[in-house]
């Protein structure tokens, strides 16, 4: 039972990773984020 735990608990890990990364090669890190943001305002 635990190894199947462990199993998902890595699967839902993985997806999270994945999300992330498309996120993050998308609309760029923070710092990017935070520059356009301040862009924005001015």
């Amino acid at each position: 039972m635990m190894i199947c735990l462990i199993h998902q608990t890595n699967y839902l890990l993985d997806q999270q990773l994945r999300a992330l990364e498309k996120s993050f090669l998308e609309e760029g890190g923070f710092t990017e984020r935070l520059y356009r943001e301040r862009k924005k305002r001015q």
